[in-house]
């Protein structure tokens, strides 16, 4: 029995698609990887999703229209696709056919009547302010990897870091006089975060301490050393965190970000204003931090309770 483009599985090789479709997909893919000069796994998701969709309605390129993917994307959706998965190919639907339309001519496709997709909020994983404070506590402190494990989960809360951020200090992007610390994000951007008088102490004791202890006669600048003296690794914090959490008997997920998390929410919940915590977390956009205006809907109603007239 034939089926007709819509039905077919889009798990087909390439070559299965029609010589004309192949050489604009073919041509999309070097639009993007050589002339906006996408990274290869950016190219490669892009391919995938156009691919899907050129396979479910193969056409002329010329008889695309704005219905063919408000109908594709309805099709997807009712699968289970999350709306995340469905608004991206959106997006790469829209790239493509904005591009076929500079390459080969005016296209049919009005992406103004093409649905638009909500991304649906993932909400990050957040420990309250009792229980981070308690399982910071409790961290022991008799060894130099233990200082070292404290010194490092401390910094992690105290300043909101990305795990690599952590990882990627050195003892010159520690400054005492000011107490803050030179960050360097993601796309090699800087930002100084301030910290306080707790974890002051406890970077000068690691640095004058432990941290010596661990490089032995090697020599390097990275502030956060492992048991052989060299760069502590992402696998090697985790197995850390893992342990710690176990030791302290945490029933909640916790992982890196955790951190990075609770100290976005914290500091909110405690009327910081949004604008800061973007900087200090480093977003380049405000919308990304308006993420953890959501976390906490019970600190909200409770505020509001407290605050509004009518309430």
């Amino acid at each position: 029995m034939s089926t007709s483009p819509k039905n077919r599985p889009t798990t087909k090789p390439l070559t299965d698609l029609n010589p004309k479709l192949t050489s604009l997909l073919n041509g999309f893919m070097f639009h993007l990887k050589v002339e906006k000069g996408l990274a290869e796994n950016s190219v490669e998701s892009y391919r995938r999703d156009v691919r899907d969709f050129l396979f479910w309605e193969s056409l002329d390129p010329a008889k695309y229209r704005a219905e063919h993917i408000n109908k594709y994307l309805i099709e997807i959706s009712e699968t289970g696709l999350t709306n995340n998965s469905v608004a991206r190919k959106r997006v790469a639907l829209k790239q493509f056919f904005t591009w076929m339309g500079e390459y080969s001519g005016p296209i049919n496709v009005d992406f103004e009547k093409v649905i638009k997709i909500e991304p649906s909020q993932h909400l990050p994983d957040v420990l309250d302010v009792d229980t981070m404070l308690s399982f910071l506590d409790g961290l022991p402190l008799e060894t130099s990897l233990e200082r070292r494990n404290k010194t490092m989960l401390e910094t992690l809360y105290g300043c909101g870091l990305r795990v690599s951020e952590l990882l990627g200090l050195t003892l010159y992007d520690v400054n005492f006089a000011d107490q803050s610390l030179l960050v360097r994000g993601k796309g090699s951007k800087q930002r100084f975060v301030p910290f306080g008088d707790s974890l002051e102490k406890l970077l000068k004791d690691y640095i004058a301490q432990s941290r010596p202890a661990l490089m032995g006669f090697k020599r390097t600048d990275v502030l956060f050393l492992n048991n052989r003296g060299d760069q502590l690794t992402r696998m090697g914090f985790w197995k850390i965190l893992r342990q710690a959490a176990l030791e302290a008997g945490l029933k909640q997920k916790i992982t890196p970000h955790t951190f990075r998390h609770s100290f976005a929410t914290h500091l909110l919940e405690g009327g910081v204003n949004l604008r800061i915590v973007q900087v200090l977390l480093g977003h380049s956009s405000l919308n990304t931090t308006q993420i953890y205006t959501h976390v906490d809907i019970s600190h909200l109603i409770e505020t509001h309770r407290m605050y509004h007239p009518r309430a």
